[in-house]
This record gives structure tokens, sequence and C-alpha cells, in this order.
């Protein structure tokens, strides 16, 4: 018995010396010894039935003293294991300190907000303030303020996306004139960034997109007025050489109504792709403040007059950067987003 002692004995050692090069090693191997099923020591006192009664007493001794010793083994094993795979640890993690510094690519704001940041500048440099609104409006400020009729389309679900039979989500920024000319007497103009949403989903549409609307209420506006104003937008986005024109429209909240096209700036209005070859680009709709409007906020139209425009911010990208789909905007592609830095 004293010799299989033994070499259980020899077992562990030349497996400690062999076998473990891990914590993991070190831990099964602890585990074919020690194991308190299957472990070979443990097994040694299933055999207790078979010694001779004198002998038990210094044979279940001798298995103790085994057992003390070899957790003893263990433990020093797998102390040193752990300071070994430490070590390795901070040898991978070391920084050194006189290495090169990687190079370190720099971002740039995503293309709407490029946009939305030169439309402001453009507008605040002709004295416009910044009025942003709630994306969650109520009926009377999205539509029956801005004179829309109680069965016009736009109102229907189809359209846009309801909360309540009374609160929705904003289909325009143009709620925002409302706001403003209820708290705010003339001369007004203000310029009103952000979100609307609509049920609307294609290559030119999404159901969220960013929209900028203008406003200027004051004596003695009109179209002559937004004309002017809207050809220096037009040279300042897209190239001195960009002029716009003026085709009848219709929009509840104004009279007259237009929409505003821009001379080609691909083919400087010669006819191409981008223009389907007549020359001119639809980039907005706007008009003179519709006088119900004016009347509903309580201003007088009879003393003062105004012009409202409403610029698709998405749509001015578009046409700026050449995207030829809206989900571009959205898909935070990097292949995309990396071509376009206006900053």
């Amino acid at each position: 018995m004293k010799e299989e002692l033994a070499a259980i004995k020899q077992e562990i050692l030349d497996g400690i010396k062999e076998k473990a090069t891990s914590r993991a090693e070190a831990f099964e191997l602890r585990k074919q010894y020690l194991d308190s099923k299957m472990g070979k020591i443990s097994g040694l006192m299933k055999q207790m039935k078979t010694i001779a009664p004198e002998e038990k007493a210094e044979f279940g001794k001798s298995v103790n003293e085994l057992k003390n010793w070899a957790l003893e083994q263990f433990t020093a094993l797998d102390e040193k294991m752990k300071k070994l795979e430490l070590e390795k640890r901070y040898a991978k993690e070391k920084i050194d300190v006189t290495m090169p510094a990687k190079n370190i690519e720099t971002g740039n704001l995503h293309p709407i907000t490029q946009m939305r940041n030169q439309l402001i500048d453009v507008f605040a440099g002709m004295g416009f303030e910044i009025y942003e609104g709630s994306e969650v409006e109520n009926d009377y400020y999205n539509f029956t303020a801005l004179n829309t009729p109680k069965d016009h389309p736009a109102r229907d679900m189809q359209d846009t996306f309801y909360l309540s039979p009374e609160f929705l989500l904003r289909t325009q920024t143009s709620s925002g004139q409302i706001h403003v000319m209820e708290s705010k007497k003339p001369p007004i103009k203000i310029l009103s960034p952000g979100k609307v949403f609509r049920s609307d989903d294609d290559a030119t549409h999404s159901p969220m997109f960013s929209q900028m609307e203008g406003l200027v209420v004051d004596e003695k506006i009109t179209l002559c007025d937004l004309k002017g104003m809207l050809d220096v937008f037009v040279k300042k986005i897209y190239g001195e050489d960009t002029t716009t024109r003026l085709r009848p429209s219709y929009f509840p909240f104004t009279e007259p109504s237009v929409e505003v096209d821009v001379s080609c700036f691909e083919c400087g209005g010669k006819g191409c792709k981008l223009c389907k070859g007549t020359g001119w680009i639809e980039i907005l709709g706007a008009g003179i403040v519709n006088k119900k409007v004016l009347e509903n906020c309580g201003i007088d139209s009879e003393k003062y007059s105004g012009l409202a425009f409403g610029i698709g911010i998405e749509r001015t990208a578009m046409l700026k950067y050449g995207i030829n789909n809206i989900k571009m905007l959205f898909e935070s592609d990097l292949r995309v987003l990396k071509q376009i830095n206006d900053n």
C-alpha cells in the first residue's frame, strides 16, 4: 500500500512539472486526484473495507497525509499559474509611450446637419431669428389655424400620424408660425427648423424628415421680397449663377402660392438628367401668407402682410451632394457620409 501512495505522489509531481502550463490545466490535474467522486486519492478511501482491521488506522492516516500534501501542492501550483498569467497579461497590455501615435480619423457632421447649419447661416445673415417648436402638435396649430379645411386630404389618417383625435406628430414646421404670431407682434422674421412626420415612403420621401420654415410679417411685404430673398438663398447654396423662377400653385395657408424652381446647377439650364431636360429643378413651396392665417393670430391683415416658404432639408442636401435616394441619409453608411464634408 505504501508503494501505491508513493506512486500517486510521484505522479502528481510529474504532472505538475510536465502537464500544468496554465490554471485551467492545473485545475484539471487537481480533479484527477482530489475530486470527491472520481479522484484517485478519494478512491483510496473506498479500499478501506479490504484493509485488515489492525491496519485501517494507519492506512487512513497515510491517505489523509497524502491528501493534505496534494492539496498544498495544487494550491501552490494555482498561485504560480495565476502569477504567470498575470505577467503575460501585463506584457500583452503594456503600452510603449515612445511609439508614434496611431492616426486617428476625425469625423464630420452628418450631411443633414451640415445643410441645416448652412441654411441657418444664410437666413441669419438676412436677419432671421430661430424658433424651434414642438414635434407633437394639436390639430388647431397644425391645420385649422393654417386655414386647412376640415375635409382637406392632408388631415386623413393615411397622411398624418395621429396620437389621438386632437394631437398628432406635426406634418410641417408651419405650425411654429402660428405660435410666434400669437405671441409676437410684427415685424416678424423667423426661421423654424425641425423634424416633421408624414405617412410617405419612397426613394425621395421618408416618414420622418427635416424641414425649415421661413416667415416674414411686416408692412407691404410682396412676392418681390420673397423672390429676392430666395435668390440670395439659392446663390449661397448652389452657386452664384443659379437663379429662381416662381410657378403658380396652391397651399391653404398662402395666397397667392408658388412653387419655386432653380436653374439647373448641373447643366446651367441646358437640360440634363438631373433636371430631366427642362433646365429647372423644383426645390420648395412658398407664397404670401393668407389673410385668414394672419387674422387667426390677431394680426391686422389690412395693415400687415407676410411671406412664407418651406424648405425640405433632405431634398436640398440630395440635390447639392448628388444623392439619389433619401434612405442614404438615414442609413449612416460611412462610405457615403465620408464623401460629404463642407465644414
